[in-house]
């Protein structure tokens, strides 16, 4: 029978156990009794036998086994009260067996059962702390639904920063592991915002102790790594969640996006940045690239987070060493120069951090970046491989067979970079460690076969790469071993004036290669510390040779064979007159002689910085040199220069600008001198230099085709430099053009031009003859003359002398005081904004490698120096700039007060209003300039940027300065001092600078958004509101007066509150003013606009209103805005009906492309976000679609008359508009009539031919006379409207 069947199978080994135990099983026992059993025995066999060990003495865990063998009942009765009687074992066991239990459990019960169990278990999640790996496991093996998994995991989330550091990543991976794709970015949002990486890893000293107490409690086995495993261990389940989920990857993204505070950004962050990268799942790397250069613009990620990351995570870190690499290549080739910095930081870190082979990678890179010919890519690459040069010697000399490298693409290499290079190679082949010596005798045969050559760039490589070696290895050493009373051994000392002979000798034949060493020599003196001995070496030889090349003692004879009659000009010494010496320059350019005056600036600079590293800034010695004259020939020549030779013309240049180059080098040398009688001769230096540039324009205005002498030697030929036209060949329009826009404000120091801005666009013929009277640009032969220090720029703190002041004092103070004159002002100012824009401004996107203009010629000496160190020289000379605004401000004001309003009234100079006008406009671009560099945005510069903000604060209130205030007071302060100056602003381009200014200045002022924006817009329409003239009196105009006032309109109209608005006051009161006016009258309402200027203001207004339709959000069915966005889109389709009817009067072909060109985006917004709006509203706002049909319609078919008009015009111009414009109107009737069948109301709508029309109305005739190729247009049309 069944029953004797059953008897006869033997007990198992379980029910043996049972009954050896003493427990007797009845007939029907079942799992819940022998749970209950297992409750009181479980206990007591545990507490008995298994508290201290665990295992008993043969190995086993009894307790283990008996709930092992639970699983595999054959039945249970009521799951339930097991589940309960299990539960409450686990509030009595000791861990192990709560775990045992735990993890058993979803094998135990029911499917049933897993909700209840789940709650109770998540009650004991937040009870118990010491559970949650269990517990989670448990979980994850229970059927539960959508809600409670939800609760459980909120829960989770609430303990994740009370979890034991080994036990976060279960926690982590049960968090990603039950994820839906619309929970995915909360989830995600709030696991990032609890998971502390930061905490997971302890001090180096915790760390140890740790140790050593883990390493006794478990038997000897260390584990300091611990925090870096789990961490590691928490990243592979962030990583693989990434790689098979989409949605987390995703939500990963967007929770770092979202972030938008530095400090809110954490170490998590930029490594799950890394795993996105690493994993490339659901193309995951594009994203990431794309999050981190974002962020790294903005400067929420910034350094010291990866180097907090790099510091803490090392060893983790090192698992995704290729994507680091990936996204610091990706970053340093990055056309954003804000960005660039970052990839710089991540080399860094990853070489300091890593093993050699990663450093190895490191340098291979770089050396990439350095040889891939972009210019910026280069510079970075060569500045980060001299960093570690610095930092870690011994480490990059592993690798200096990669740097030597380099040398194979010195092709495509600037002189600063070339000097950079030899500066990193000779620091690891002769710098005092000597770490990279094994390339010294390379380094020699490279610099000797460059030396060697007759190729005057290779030789130019040649003299720039043995200077730089001649710094590493005749640099001053700190033991010094008393040979020779120097500091280095006998040997380097031979080699280095073995070296400095060997480049003598090799530059001698050449006067741009001698000249090029002394500017080298000249570089080195200021930049690295030599040796005494060599030191001592150098300035002796220089010193008897420039005394005797260049300078002689004055006589009464001065006869010679030279092209004109020498004669001493420009001394400052006149009680020195006889006996004194002199400067001979004219003999030097008339007789064949070894020396060159080529080669006097460049001489001389070496000389000066001689004396002034061996008597510490003294030039007591030399001072004679500044006021010393020179023999040259009296300028009076310059007046007849017409009827001189070509050859004679072409001398006479070259003397300006010798003579021009010789001051230049005298004011950088003697600038930083505090005697006044010093700083005099400084200033008339300077007012030398200006006379003269005025009279070389004139001589280059007749010497046509004219290459100047070269004044910087470490680049190419200038000879590509020079403008291809000249006064002679005017039409090129070239002119001026290289050095950018403010340079042409240099043609102020002219003495003859009348305006800075009076260019009539329609007499090009006089503007042509006014450019022969008063001279070409000097601003196209700006390489040609000797760089000013930064240094030079101190003689800004002279004050201003104007005219005007000298006349109310009798010139009574004339000589008592050092101060500058308006045109030494604009020479200076011209000189400063050139460096700023250089150094400060925006780097360009990329160079092209085949691009081969170089914009750093002339800036050689600005390059040694950072853009920090340029930043805080500009905000040290701020007071003197707010000083010179002021004066400038105060001299209109005055005037105009003066003259009641009349800026060309009789009496007024002129030539200095000219000159003041001028000044006026640079020191608002020096000041725009300043606070637009990017560095002000990052936090390592906001003190510098307070400070500046200061300055400007304290000006407004100099008795209640507090140095106390906030970044936002200094701010308010700082805007409405600048504001004081719109009262005195001298022309349309100095408005539109100050405007600028303040609207960059606004950029700081933290959440006053509105009140910038409505002052600013206040601001710019009083000058629209201004009628501008020059100082002759007649109205502006030109190129560049329209292009300030459609500059100046659209900030107008991108600032105000209401630009539908502001478009309509224009155009629908402004410009119908001009119709019945005269020819050059100007709109009362709105004094720059006339008929000349008409075409700037329409095209700002259809910009502007083109771009303010396409910013109206687009409309949903269930919109509670509808009538607000109806009525603006009613608004815009009127503004739109208006502008285009005015081409009816104004129809030049600029107007009609400009319609045509806007008409046609208008309407593809307007079919793309008004359209859509129409069909929600029809049926609640019938009449106002209607009406806004109507207007809209009468505005197509006036562009469909303009398409006509284009077409018999036959003008490409206006005809490359129109297929894309009909494309849209016939897309607009069929639009419409769809519009209509949605709402029921197809019936109104019918189509009908539209006969093709001209501009006034009337049809096309020929469209009459062949009526086969008559081309019909369908317009769309409301029964309610009547047929034009």
């Amino acid at each position: 029978t069944k029953s004797s069947l059953q008897d006869s199978y033997p007990d198992s080994v379980f029910v043996q156990f049972l009954k050896e135990s003493g427990v007797t099983l009845t007939a029907g026992s079942t799992a819940n009794e022998i749970g209950k059993i297992m409750n009181e025995k479980v206990c007591i066999v545990y507490n008995k036998e298994f508290m201290f060990e665990g295992v008993s003495e043969d190995g086993l865990n009894v307790p283990r086994l008996i709930i092992n063998q639970l699983k595999w009942l054959d039945r249970i009765v009521d799951g339930k009260d097991l589940s309960s009687k299990l539960m409450q074992m686990v509030s009595v066991a000791p861990v192990e067996i709560q775990r045992d239990i735990i993890t058993s459990l979803p094998e135990i019960l029911e499917d049933s059962q897993h909700g209840d169990m789940a709650k109770e278990l998540n009650g004991l999640l937040q009870q118990n702390t010491q559970l949650p790996v269990p517990i989670l496991d448990a979980l994850s093996s229970l059927n539960l639904s959508s809600a409670l998994l939800s609760e459980v995991r909120e829960v989770v989330m609430g303990t994740l920063s009370a979890v034991q550091l080994e036990d976060l990543p279960v926690v982590v991976k049960f968090i990603l592991h039950f994820i839906s794709a619309s929970d995915a970015n909360e989830v995600v949002c709030d696991l990032r915002k609890k998971l502390e990486l930061e905490q997971c890893v302890l001090p180096a000293v915790l760390q140890a102790s740790q140790s050593r107490m883990k390493s006794k409690a478990m038997s000897g086995v260390p584990s300091c790594n611990n925090g870096q495993d789990s961490v590691a261990l928490v990243l592979e389940v962030i990583k693989s969640a990434i790689r098979f989920q989409k949605t987390i990857s995703e939500a990963w993204l967007k929770a770092i996006e979202n972030v938008d505070e530095s400090d809110d950004h954490k170490v998590v962050d930029l490594l799950v940045l890394f795993i996105l990268h690493s994993t490339n799942a659901n193309h995951s790397r594009r994203g990431a690239e794309r999050v981190l250069k974002v962020k790294v613009r903005k400067g929420l990620i910034q350094e010291n987070l990866l180097q907090k990351t790099f510091k803490g995570h090392a060893q983790v870190m090192r698992g995704y060493f290729p994507s680091i690499l990936a996204l610091a290549q990706g970053l340093l080739r990055s056309p954003d120069c804000f960005v660039v910095p970052f990839g710089g930081h991540m080399y860094k870190q990853a070489f300091t951090a890593f093993d050699s082979y990663c450093q190895q990678e490191v340098v291979g890179s770089l050396v990439t970046h350095a040889c891939s010919g972009v210019s910026g890519e280069v510079d970075v690459a060569l500045e980060l491989l001299c960093e570690l040069v610095s930092q870690k010697p011994a480490e990059m000399s592993q690798f200096t067979v990669f740097v030597k490298g380099i040398l194979d693409y010195m092709d495509n290499l600037t002189s600063q970079q070339i000097r950079r290079l030899f500066h990193l190679l000779s620091c690891l082949a002769f710098g005092q460690e000597q770490h990279g010596g094994h390339i010294q005798d390379d380094m020699h045969i490279v610099i000797r076969k460059q030396l060697s050559s007759t190729v005057p760039k290779y030789k130019r490589i040649g003299i720039i790469g043995a200077v730089m070696m001649v710094g590493s290895m005749g640099a001053c050493r700190n033991k010094p071993d008393g040979s020779q009373g120097g500091t280095l051994p006998k040997e380097t000392h031979r080699q280095v004036m073995a070296l400095l002979e060997l480049v003598r000798s090799c530059s001698e034949s050449s006067p741009e290669a001698a000249a090029l060493y002394y500017d080298e020599l000249a570089n080195l003196l200021q930049t690295c510390k030599l040796d005494p001995l060599v030191q001592a070496w150098i300035g002796k030889s220089v010193l008897e040779d420039f005394q005797e090349d260049f300078i002689v003692d004055l006589g009464p004879d001065l006869s010679g064979p030279f092209v004109f009659p020498a004669s001493v000009m420009h001394n400052l010494d006149e009680d020195e007159s006889q006996g004194g010496i002199a400067i001979n320059l004219l003999p030097l350019m008339t007789q064949d002689q070894r020396v060159s005056p080529l080669c006097l600036s460049s001489f001389f600079r070496l000389l000066r910085l001689c004396e002034e590293v061996q008597h510490q800034g003294d030039l007591e010695e030399i001072d004679a040199l500044l006021g010393c004259p020179l023999i040259l020939t009296d300028m009076e020549v310059v007046e007849k220069v017409e009827s001189l030779s070509k050859a004679e013309r072409e001398f006479l240049c070259s003397l300006l600008f010798y003579t021009i180059n010789w001051f230049r080098e005298t004011v950088n040398a003697f600038c930083k001198q505090n005697d006044p009688e010093m700083k005099m001769k400084v200033v008339t230096r300077i007012q030398n230099i200006t006379y003269l540039q005025s009279l070389l324009q004139t001589c280059l205005a007749a010497t046509p085709g004219y290459t100047p002498p070269q004044a910087n030697f470490d680049g190419e030929s200038a000879e590509g430099m020079i403008p291809s036209s000249s006064s002679a060949l005017p039409k090129k329009g070239k002119k001026g053009k290289s050095a950018g826009e403010i340079s042409k404000l240099i043609c102020a120091i002219d003495r003859v031009s009348p305006s800075l801005f009076d260019h009539p666009e329609k007499e090009n013929e006089k503007e042509k003859e006014k450019d022969a009277k008063s001279g070409v640009s000097l601003s196209s032969y700006w390489p040609f003359f000797r760089e000013l220090d930064v240094e030079a720029l101190s003689v800004l703190q002279c004050g201003l002398l104007s005219r005007t002041l000298l006349d109310t004092e009798l010139h009574s103070k004339l000589r008592e005081e050092v101060q500058l004159s308006p045109a030494e002002l604009l020479f200076l100012l011209e000189d400063m904004w050139r460096k700023l824009d250089f150094s400060l401004a925006s780097a360009p996107a990329k160079k092209a490698p085949f691009l081969k203009t170089d914009k750093a010629v002339g800036f050689a000496h600005l390059q040694q120096k950072n853009a920090k160190e340029i930043a805080t020289c500009c905000i040290e000379l701020l007071p003197t700039l707010c000083t010179h605004l002021e004066n400038c401000h105060n001299h209109f004001q005055t005037l105009l007060s003066e003259h009641q309003g009349v800026v060309d009234a009789p009496g007024v100079d002129l030539k200095e209003q000219q000159l003041m006008c001028s000044a006026y406009q640079l020191l608002l671009q020096v000041l725009h300039t300043t606070f637009s560099w990017a560095g002000f945005s990052g936090l390592e510069h906001r003190a510098l940027l307070k400070s500046a903000l200061g300055v400007l604060a304290g000006r407004l209130k100099e008795d209640e300065t507090d140095l106390t205030l906030d970044q936002l007071s200094r701010w308010e302060h700082a805007f409405e001092y600048l504001q004081n100056f719109q009262s005195t602003v001298p022309s349309l381009n100095t408005a539109l600078c100050l405007t600028q200014l303040l609207i960059v200045l606004s950029q700081y002022g933290g959440s006053n958004h509105r009140t910038y924006r409505e002052q600013i817009t206040s601001l710019a329409k009083r000058f629209l509101c201004q009628e501008w003239v020059t100082v002759s009196g007649e109205k502006e105009r030109g190129n560049k007066y329209h292009d300030a006032l459609q500059t100046l309109l659209s900030i107008y109209l991108e600032h105000t509150d209401d630009v539908l608005k502001a478009v309509e006051e224009i155009a629908g009161e402004g410009v119908p003013e001009l119709l019945n006016a005269a020819k050059d009258a100007n709109s009362p309402s709105w004094p720059t606009l006339n008929r000349q200027t008409f075409l700037v203001y329409y095209k700002s207004m259809m910009a502007e209103l083109e771009r303010a339709v396409r910013k109206i959000p687009p409309s949903k069915q269930t919109d509670n805005q509808e009538s607000e966005k109806l009525l603006t889109w009613n608004l815009a389709v009127r503004d739109f009906h208006i502008l285009i009817n005015l081409v009816k009067m104004f129809n030049s072909r600029p107007v009609l492309t400009v319609c045509l060109k806007y008409g046609r985006l208008f309407l593809e917004s307007f079919l793309k976000l008004g359209m859509p709006l129409l069909d929600y509203s029809f049926k609640k706002h019938k009449e106002d679609v209607q009406s806004l049909l109507k207007t809209i319609q009468l505005s197509t078919r006036q562009l469909h008359h303009m398409c006509g008009h284009s077409k018999i015009r036959q003008d490409t111009g206006l005809t490359n508009h129109v297929p894309a414009l009909k494309k849209n109107l016939e897309q607009f009737v069929y639009r419409v009539k769809a519009m209509l069948t949605l709402n029921h109301c197809q019936e109104a709508f019918w189509l009908g031919n539209l006969k093709n029309r001209d501009l006034k109305g009337e049809e096309i005739l020929s469209q009459k006379s062949q009526a086969v190729d008559e081309e019909e247009e369908e317009s769309s049309q409301l029964q309610s409207e009547e047929e034009v």
